[in-house]
């Protein structure tokens, strides 16, 4: 409770003197309709902090699906808003630096300022409404050394991160997905983790659709850190342990086989691979519930895994360059943090592996899926949503 008003303080501050410096700018700068402009500027400077201030009072952890997503709406609203003001101050600011040694102002460099902010509002409005559901297949060969000969093009569909309470019932996106996966013609289909926000019912307007998901083999699915139900404030243990099976109750109506810390062979003929899938293992905060042990105690021998492991830092901690045969680990997780252009993401600065192929010096790869929803901001600035098909081929 402490935090979030101090949050709101801070917000409450931050606004207020970006809409003072751009009252003022207005009220120097512009010459004809002034007082309209300062009277509408003014009342939309209202209604921003109002709302803002409302929707941050709205309890995260107790609060309704349909409220919280109404609440990221308008803090994303605000953010698009505010951002590009903010950007145009500093920039504004740096044009008047000449000012300080009595000559004039950058003119030039203010009116960039003004086209920047101009566009980076755009972006973020572009990603939030069209980029967002701009589903990216992603095309991938593995060669792996000692791949059975069955086994020789066989493709596996890594989908990961639906974060389906972010859509409330609307399944017309999660459609468009399950048509992708089913067009590309999957030998398996794997998922990756975090199926929903906080809470298992976020997946039952949701279960017919993903049951139309279809492969040879099947699909297999994990737990990722939002599954579990750590951000929500249950009355009781019991209550957690109810969401938690409800979700696993709706993976087996849907005919998806979840791995708790379990192996699944896939068959063919006389030849298989070991499919293997961990619940969480992350970095702090995030907890982990889940043991590669317990899921596969012979890691170093010679059959051929591949690894279905939700955070990729449990790779980067406990596999790469360690006394393991693993192939093939898939993650999701980072999201790329919902942002990617030209290459350079954020996420890079949380994480060493934060989206696509990585290779240790063992030959171990790990690919980091970027996923398919979102989460706390409805938007992906670059970092497309992503469907990523895996071919594996014998070396």
């Amino acid at each position: 409770m402490r935090l979030s008003l101090t949050l709101v303080a801070i917000l409450a501050v931050i606004s207020i003197a970006t809409d003072y410096y751009i009252f003022k700018t207005i009220k120097s700068r512009i010459v004809t309709h002034r007082k309209a402009a300062l009277r509408t500027h003014t009342v939309f400077a209202a209604i921003s902090l109002v709302t803002i201030l409302t929707v941050l009072i709205i309890p995260h952890r107790t609060a309704s699906d349909p409220l919280l997503v109404a609440k990221m709406w308008a803090l994303y609203t605000f953010f698009t808003i505010y951002i590009p003001k903010i950007t145009f101050i500093i920039i504004d600011l740096i044009a008047r630096i000449p000012q300080l040694f009595h000559r004039g102002k950058l003119r030039f460099v203010s009116i960039a300022g003004m086209m920047i902010s101009v566009v980076m509002f755009m972006l973020m409005w572009w990603g939030a409404t069209i980029n967002r559901f701009n589903i990216d297949i992603t095309e991938k060969t593995v060669e792996i050394q000692d791949l059975p000969e069955a086994f020789d093009g066989f493709k596996i569909v890594q989908i990961s991160d639906l974060h389906l309470g972010t859509y409330n019932n609307d399944t017309t996106y999660i459609s468009q997905v399950v048509k992708a996966v089913n067009e590309a013609n999957p030998s398996l289909v794997v998922f990756t983790g975090d199926f929903v926000n906080r809470k298992a019912s976020e997946l039952k307007p949701f279960v017919h659709t993903l049951s139309r998901i279809k492969a040879d083999n099947g699909c297999i699915s994990i737990l990722g850190n939002h599954d579990y139900g750590d951000y929500v404030t249950w009355k009781t243990p019991q209550d957690k342990a109810a969401n938690r099976q409800m979700l696993l109750d709706m993976q087996k109506e849907m005919g998806w086989r979840i791995l708790l810390d379990q192996t699944e062979y896939i068959h063919r003929g006389n030849d298989s691979i070991a499919i293997i899938g961990v619940e969480n293992i992350g970095d702090p905060p995030f907890p982990t519930y889940g043991s590669l042990e317990k899921a596969y105690p012979d890691i170093n021998d010679s059959v051929v895994k591949v690894l279905l492991s939700h955070n990729p830092a449990h790779w980067v901690n406990d596999i790469c360059d360690k006394n393991t045969n693993i192939a093939l680990t898939l993650a999701g997780h980072t999201h790329a943090m919902q942002m990617e252009l030209f290459g350079v993401s954020p996420s890079a600065l949380k994480y060493k592996t934060w989206g696509g192929m990585y290779t240790d010096g063992k030959g171990q790869r790990l690919y980091v899926n970027i996923g398919i929803g979102t989460v706390l901001i409805p938007t992906r600035i670059g970092a497309t949503p992503e469907i990523t098909v895996f071919t594996l081929r014998k070396k």
